[in-house]
């Protein structure tokens, strides 16, 4: 059952739309901060040690902020639900400027990216990493080492865009994959149209990783405890895997537009 908003909150809402009090506007924030660490905490099990949590919740709150300014009471929609999109695209905002991936690893994150695409249009099926090795002029062990080391890219691809189900409104993939608790009808069938639809033609190790990783928030590690793997054999697996994801995705886009 869905928890009911506060009158006085709505009173409070319609009362700071209609002024734009600033004192108004400052309980608001104050009221929704712990959103704003919640969210920045869940972003942070997935970040590199020097990223700070602090860090994150003050890009958050400037998210929250521009969510205060523009959020409509009248449209019915939650307010939770709206800002948890401006929190965590303020907080992607301000990690792209931190740049905390190095050049070298995009780099390689890219290149096997193209060599990737290039083996799929060749064989008409996903290569084998034997395959991948090749193409890139590598050894099995230095391909695999690549790949453990680009997934820190591949881990954030899935904040680039895409086309919804109507053709026309944009949203991040990583949104796709939120891992969201209501118990809305409509939203629980879209996620699992969603989750069949990223995990179509994964196998059942596959699909434990990319559940257990995006919708259930295990870190690698625990990941790899679960299903008897080393930590590096999950990170492969999981390149791997975005790689197919993503190249299907980019043709579930094309098919859309044509």
């Amino acid at each position: 059952m869905r928890k009911k908003v506060d009158p006085a909150t709505i009173q409070m809402w319609r009362e700071y739309k209609r002024t734009e009090d600033v004192i108004l506007r400052n309980q608001l924030l104050e009221k929704y901060l712990p959103l704003v660490r919640y969210i920045a905490e869940r972003m942070l099990a997935k970040l590199p040690q020097n990223i700070d949590v602090e860090t994150l919740q003050s890009a958050g709150v400037l998210g929250l902020l521009d969510a205060v300014r523009g959020f409509d009471p009248e449209r019915g929609v939650k307010f939770e639900t709206y800002c948890s999109t401006r929190i965590r695209g303020s907080i992607l905002d301000e990690l792209r400027s931190l740049d905390w991936v190095p050049r070298i690893v995009r780099s390689k994150a890219n290149k096997i990216d193209r060599a990737w695409k290039a083996l799929e249009t060749r064989y008409g099926r996903n290569p084998s990493d034997e395959e991948m090795a090749a193409q890139l002029e590598l050894t099995l062990s230095e391909y695999e080492a690549m790949a453990r080391e680009a997934s820190a890219v591949t881990m954030t691809s899935l904040t680039s865009e895409t086309k919804g189900d109507d053709g026309s409104k944009s949203m991040r993939k990583l949104d796709l994959l939120e891992d969201k608790k209501g118990l809305n009808p409509e939203v629980e069938l879209k996620k699992k149209e969603v989750t069949e639809f990223l995990t179509r033609g994964l196998s059942r190790k596959e699909r434990l990783i990319i559940l257990l990783y995006y919708y259930e928030e295990l870190t690698m590690r625990e990941i790899g405890e679960a299903l008897d793997l080393s930590e590096s054999r999950v990170c492969q697996l999981h390149s791997r895997i975005i790689l197919r994801l993503k190249s299907q995705m980019q043709k579930f886009q094309t098919e859309l537009m044509s």
